[in-house]
């Protein structure tokens, strides 16, 4: 099925504006912290774990170590999709589409 010319442009332009917000979401860091700085979590835009600290004055009590990376991985987690959503809703913007579309 072929589509019109304009129709065209604008599938070749969304499709373009896809793989822009892809390449820009795998360039995201985040950073987070619990425990007051005690374990740090760090992860890229798909998710994916790219560091940890831990203090080591905490390493010791297994439990409230376990609960501190816990929070901190669920705090980045909502930082990545925080800084994707804004990404997208950058890109999106120049589309016309109507909010809450995305």
């Amino acid at each position: 099925m072929r589509l019109p010319g304009n129709m065209q442009q604008m599938m070749k332009q969304a499709q373009q504006m896809q793989e822009r917000l892809q390449q820009e979401i795998a360039q995201i860091r985040v950073e987070a912290s619990a425990g007051g700085g005690m374990v740090t979590v760090k992860l890229d835009g798909q998710k994916n774990c790219v560091g940890v600290t831990i203090d080591p004055e905490v390493a010791g009590d297994v439990e409230m170590l376990q609960d501190m990376v816990m929070a901190a991985f669920n705090e980045a987690t909502k930082k990545v999709d925080e800084e994707a959503k804004e990404k997208m809703g950058g890109l999106l913007g120049g589309l016309g589409l109507p909010p809450g579309l995305f």
